[in-house]
């Protein structure tokens, strides 16, 4: 797409939504997208045996792209504008000075009411300090793929008319055709790719090029009979869509993989080479945050088949050794070992994938938490940073986002931002004011409680506004309960309408709490304003002070007291959020204890905290303990990790740092321990395995070490490409 073409599409999408807004919004949605592709799809790689790379749009609709629904992206805009002649320019700014008003996001802001905005003022990290911060987009949706192989285009299309013919509901009559103009969209789409295919063919008579024409042709109106056409029809579906996750990938392709191979139709190389093509594709969406493809586990159709897939996905990750996608191997006892074997290899090598997911512990805590039936737990599925939700049932996210260390740190300071001096919380009182430990604790969890509140009503609203703007029609057709009930996805159509809301801090929460309790109250050695000095100047001459607040009990050692700490700390959020579903009108509201470097970027905004740690240094990762603080060796630090309670949230992420020869010669103790964590109770675990050096000699000859990734919690990164301060906090992590 060239910079006119770009400016020319920005003006017929923009003019396509006002042409169309007298109408219901899920015909405004079709007629966009049939502007939006092919359009923005980009050219076929010479070594793709897959299609399905696309351009970065200033204007479009997404799930999740820039925002939610109808984006801008501001960033992608103005560095086209340099491009292009000033008349053109001129033309332009009249678009923008309409589009601007009239995002999902800027109908979200629009009706945001005054009492959320005075708690919650800031979205997405916007680069200014708060306890809470709520974000836009629509993600972690996992379709039913299998339904698309199925059924192919055309049979969902043909269904679409039939449930047309048996209702006159003109609501559901509305959506119908519009997904049916959907799915037009993308056969269009596809029919696009196989013409440039087919041109690349006639041109240089590459045979992989044939060959995908014909692939992407059969597609188009059949549904797929080989694997190779059900792996680029599905990641097509996804691309156009908008969905950056792929789902349980083994169950809906396994068994068109095993077919080809059992009848000659494909070879194992054959296959690796389409899934390595596919692997490559996923990654240049760079959706570093999401792109799971899930493996494993119980509830699979047809298991001999899907292990067969899931092993050539592992084999596949250590070959492709990218960012994404993020393969998640789910796991239980008795499932194939060799599918753990081979895992456990890949991680040994230095790949950081698979990531391990114990479906026995993880099952049954999704039924109590999400308080559903085994039926539907069973085919739970990790997305975006180690949120869980459930395939193609269940919506968990916008997400908001809590600062727990923050929030603390505005409670002991009487409602206070210590850095601007402005009100950021409930006046409570000071630390000074708080005559018990227990006193500051109710004190600590009143104010966590307020933004929690505002959170879940915040996230309640964006799901208003997503269905207000937007049937989100091909995210419709591939969900449970949709085309049945004849509403869209986030207008009723989805049987679990659920909401996540992602906390940070919660280590150095928990350790600064038990310094507090034992230095200040128990064995009163720390006065209280000797404290709030000492953290608002960042222990400057405070040495000793700060000398005994580190060696205070630390989470992470296997320690009694710290360990029921954090497990107050956790308890206490995950409780007050999983109580608000129901008055906010959402079927449940859940913590995540994840990591996707916010514990870095809230760091940034957070003063000096009463565990040790310094003002503005990141905060611990996850669920993990803060940086170095774990000193007693890996088995007590396995042993503090399953303690939380798993069945009163989202999903939480364990990261877990080995060297190489935990890995090589000492192999066998490592597979103990991993045995004995998950059979403690071990949710998951995402492994980094690296030599001892490996981080160090990176900082100093960046240029040899392009290569190496590292996880940072719920997303991975090439570690050279990381904001310093992130691979500071990535090397302050125990190696064991």
């Amino acid at each position: 797409m060239t910079h006119i073409q770009h400016a020319q599409y920005i003006m017929k999408f923009i003019d396509t939504y006002r042409e169309n807004t007298g109408k219901s919004i899920a015909e405004r949605e079709a007629a966009c997208l049939s502007v939006q592709f092919p359009s923005s799809l980009s050219p076929i790689i010479s070594d793709d045996l897959l299609a399905g790379r696309s351009y970065s749009l200033a204007v479009g609709f997404s799930m999740q792209e820039n925002g939610m629904g109808y984006f801008l992206n501001e960033e992608a805009y103005q560095q086209l504008l340099p491009n292009l002649s000033e008349e053109i320019k001129l033309e332009l700014d009249s678009y923008m000075e309409f589009w601007r008003t009239e995002t999902s996001l800027a109908q979200l802001k629009k009706n945001t009411p005054q009492h959320i905005l005075d708690m919650i003022p800031n979205d997405n990290f916007q680069g200014e300090p708060g306890v809470a911060f709520w974000l836009c987009r629509m993600s972690g949706t996992n379709f039913d793929f299998d339904k698309l192989v199925q059924h192919g285009i055309n049979g969902l299309i043909e269904l679409l008319q039939n449930k047309l013919s048996e209702t006159e509901d003109k609501e559901a009559c509305d959506l119908y055709s519009s997904m049916q103009k959907a799915l037009q969209v993308l056969q269009n789409a596809i029919l696009h790719y196989s013409a440039k295919a087919h041109a690349y063919y006639e041109k240089d008579g590459n045979p992989q090029h044939k060959e995908l024409a014909d692939v992407l042709a059969h597609i188009a109106v059949n549904k797929p009979q080989t694997f190779h056409q059900a792996v680029q029809l599905t990641y097509i579906y996804a691309l156009v869509s908008g969905t950056y996750n792929y789902g349980r990938m083994d169950d809906y392709l396994g068994d068109f993989l095993a077919d080809d191979l059992k009848n000659g139709v494909t070879t194992h190389e054959k296959a690796r080479d389409i899934l390595a093509s596919l692997w490559r594709l996923i990654n240049a969406r760079k959706t570093f945050w999401d792109g799971r493809v899930i493996v494993g586990g119980r509830g699979r159709r047809n298991e001999e088949s899907a292990d067969i897939f899931a092993s050539l996905a592992i084999e596949v990750a250590m070959l492709v050794r990218d960012v994404l996608p993020q393969l998640t191997l789910r796991f239980y006892e008795g499932q194939n070992p060799q599918l753990m074997q081979q895992a456990l290899q890949a991680i040994g090598s230095g790949c950081i994938y698979p990531m391990l997911y114990n479906d026995d512990v993880n099952i049954p805590s999704i039924e109590k938490a999400f308080d559903v039936p085994y039926k539907e737990a069973v085919d739970y599925v990790p997305f975006g940073c180690g949120e869980y939700i459930l395939n193609h049932r269940s919506v968990g996210t916008p997400s908001g986002v809590i600062n727990l260390l923050k929030a603390l740190e505005v409670t002991i300071f009487n409602g206070v931002d210590p850095m601007s001096g402005k009100k950021m919380g409930l006046a409570l009182g000071s630390l000074s004011d708080f005559d018990t430990f227990e006193d500051l604790f109710y004190a600590y969890c009143k104010q966590v409680e307020s933004f929690v509140e505002v959170l879940a009503e915040q996230e309640a609203l964006e799901y208003k506004i997503a269905a207000d703007q937007a049937s989100y029609l091909l995210a419709s057709i591939l969900y449970d309960d949709c085309i049945e009930r004849g509403k869209a996805i986030f207008g009723g159509g989805v049987r679990y309408l659920g909401g996540t809301l992602e906390s940070y801090g919660n280590t150095n929460t928990a350790d600064s709490l038990t310094a507090i309790k034992a230095l200040v109250y128990d064995e009163q050695k720390i006065e209280k304003e000797a404290l709030l000095k000492l953290l608002k100047d960042d222990f400057k001459n405070g040495d000793d002070m700060r000398k005994m607040l580190k060696s205070a009990p630390k989470y992470g050692n296997d320690d009694d007291v710290a360990d029921e700490m954090l497990q107050q700390v956790h308890n206490h959020t995950c409780l007050s959020a999983k109580a608000q579903n129901q008055r906010v009108g959402l079927h449940s509201y859940l913590v995540v204890v994840i990591n996707n470097a916010a514990n870095t970027v809230l760091g940034n905004f957070t003063i000096a905290s009463a565990d040790g740690r310094k003002a503005y240094e990141p905060m611990a990762n996850a669920n993990n303990p803060s940086g170095g603080s774990d000193v007693n060796g890996a088995t007590a630090f396995l042993n503090s990790l399953v303690k939380p309670n798993t069945q009163i949230h989202a999903g939480a992420v364990q990261n877990m740092k080995f060297s190489k020869e935990m890995f090589g010669k000492h192999l066998e103790k490592t597979n103990s321990l991993l045995k004995t964590y998950f059979k403690k109770g071990g949710a998951q675990a995402m492994i980094t395995v690296l030599g001892r050096e490996d981080l160090e000699n990176a900082l100093k000859e960046p240029e040899k070490y392009k290569n190496l990734i590292v996880r940072l919690g719920g997303f991975s990164a090439r570690f050279v490409e990381l904001d310093p301060k992130i691979q500071q906090e990535v090397l302050s992590r125990t190696m064991y």
